[in-house]
């Protein structure tokens, strides 16, 4: 049975969210089990309070040595300059060992983001996330545009080949639409095969 990892860290609650859309569709395949984790909270408790920090997250903390029990991992961060969330960026520089033994070469890896605005660095950010996969010897899954959603001039929206994502707005008020999580559910699933093709 193919195993996926949905690894995420979620400021507000947008990416959070969008894991679990993204779960939701990896759990839609037959034979795959899915674990949703996150990666520790950098910021100290105190001041993420202040700052309206979504800190009642159910998912537990995640360990660099967890990677290695899985097929599959999903990674979604929000973007911060145009890059992943220092969050993020710290849990995989925690990584070497895990590098060193080469466990997850020939693994399935994809990558789903949020920003604040359209051209905020969603795709800069997926890149970003992908090329440490890369590196890790990662055998990637975007989000191919089988799903249409990507493509749609209805309304503004979020995703794109290299991976789900949505558009928070400029006060994070803006929580992913229905068109952003089916994308994410899509990936979801798209992964959940993958994985199950390769390791089922």
């Amino acid at each position: 049975m193919a195993r996926v990892l949905v690894l995420y860290h979620s400021t507000y609650g947008h990416i959070e969210t969008m894991a679990e859309a993204v779960a939701e569709g990896a759990r839609s395949i037959e034979g795959v089990t899915v674990d949703i984790k996150r990666v520790p909270e950098l910021v100290p408790e105190e001041l993420a309070r202040e700052s309206g920090y979504k800190l009642d997250q159910s998912a537990p903390i995640a360990t660099a040595a967890d990677l290695e029990n899985y097929d599959a991992v999903i990674v979604g961060a929000g973007t911060r300059y145009g890059t992943a969330a220092s969050q993020m960026r710290n849990f995989w520089d925690q990584t070497g060992g895990v590098w060193m033994k080469g466990a997850l070469v020939g693994k399935v890896g994809a990558a789903f983001t949020s920003t604040a605005t359209q051209h905020g660095g969603q795709e800069t950010t997926l890149i970003g996330l992908i090329q440490t996969l890369l590196h890790h010897g990662m055998l990637i899954a975007g989000l191919p545009y089988a799903w249409s959603g990507q493509q749609t001039m209805d309304e503004i929206t979020g995703g794109s080949p290299y991976g789900a994502s949505t558009i928070t707005g400029g006060t994070g008020a803006r929580m992913p639409s229905d068109n952003e999580l089916d994308g994410a559910r899509f990936q979801g699933r798209y992964v959940a095969e993958t994985a199950k093709k390769l390791f089922g």
